[in-house]
């Protein structure tokens, strides 16, 4: 990995007590996709499980046979998903920026410049009914192959940014700490936006004498929220992608040049992320239901994690297969 600066952020992290798992996560089925790096996945209006891969395709897997469709090819590297009821897929590209994949395959830009700049790490998308689309950053300052880069700067660029059903495209929060996984509720009241590095999902009012206002819906998370999913039982779903570090809650609110050090050692000796196949489930309150977990090396950094009938698909951002388990529920 390239070695450049960092601009450390000093933040005091909540302590944390990590409650432990609820029930083991057994992975049952494997499903390829013929690439690497399934980031996230979803399910379409038929039970398909859709996902984007490494080289830049977005694939269509049926869960209970494993056949496998390539839809599109995006030429970037797809990260998040929204199956649209027609069949089609809006794509959050890290390279492209925010796309449409029409049913019949074609693939249409339709944000990669927000006020004036490049669109830059675009995470994860959801579309209102009356065509709204809502849609994160990550970070304007690193790209995908050194994200670990914003977890030590800690300066939080991500963004939540609304797209218009004209075309407009704003800003409605910034400075999110590595702006993630993205759910609108099921009455499009609010949003439910995952922040990684600061360990919590949020919730932003769209409706109601609260519209506009942003709260904290989980805190003080023990490992790192990634992509989310608002399940067919009610409950959202969210990838951890590994354990909190305890050496680097240690460092981020001492002086930078601490961070500064750690980040320029030799990536063999930096502290890497646990390999851990985890998965958490929420009320639309913020309490926890599930807690999911396996650490036999089945599976790993689960980026992803959709709730379909009590089947769960697994996305990975290290692996090359979608994994497939059963809720706690239905185990």
């Amino acid at each position: 990995m390239a070695r450049r600066l960092i601009r450390p952020r000093r933040w005091q992290p909540p302590a944390f007590h990590d409650r432990g798992p609820t029930a083991p996560l057994r992975v049952l089925r494997r499903l390829p996709t013929g690439g690497h790096g399934p980031e996230d996945v979803v399910f379409d209006a038929a039970g398909r499980i859709l996902t984007g891969t490494a080289d830049g395709r977005i694939v269509r897997i049926d869960p209970a046979t494993g056949d496998r469709t390539v839809l599109a090819d995006t030429g970037g590297r797809p990260l998040g998903l929204h199956a649209r009821a027609d069949g089609g897929v809006l794509v959050c590209d890290h390279d492209k920026g925010l796309l449409e994949v029409r049913p019949d395959g074609t693939v249409e830009v339709l944000t990669d410049v927000v006020d004036g700049e490049p669109l830059t790490f675009a995470s994860n998308v959801v579309q209102a009914a009356d065509g709204t689309i809502w849609f994160t950053t990550s970070t304007s300052r690193w790209d995908l192959r050194n994200h670990l880069g914003d977890m030590f700067e800690h300066t939080g660029t991500g963004r939540l940014l609304r797209r218009d059903p004209g075309g407009t495209v704003t800003t409605v929060l910034s400075g999110l700490k590595f702006g993630n996984g993205l759910v609108l509720a099921p009455d499009e009241s609010y949003l439910l936006v995952a922040e990684t590095a600061g360990y919590r999902i949020r919730r932003h009012r769209l409706t109601g004498p609260d519209a506009g206002r942003t709260e904290v819906l989980a805190d003080n998370l023990p490992g790192f929220p990634d992509n989310m999913y608002l399940g067919s039982d009610g409950l959202l779903w969210v990838g951890i992608a590994a354990p909190r570090n305890p050496l680097l809650d240690r460092l981020l609110p001492l002086p930078g040049f601490l961070r500064l050090l750690l980040w320029n050692l030799p990536e063999a000796v930096r502290p890497r992320p646990a390999v851990v196949a985890w998965v958490m489930a929420f009320d639309l309150d913020g309490e926890p239901v599930h807690d999911l977990r396996a650490t036999d090396g089945s599976y790993g950094f689960v980026t992803s994690v959709a709730e379909r009938d009590g089947v769960l698909a697994l996305g990975s951002l290290i692996e090359d297969d979608v994994a497939i388990t059963k809720s706690s529920a239905s185990v």
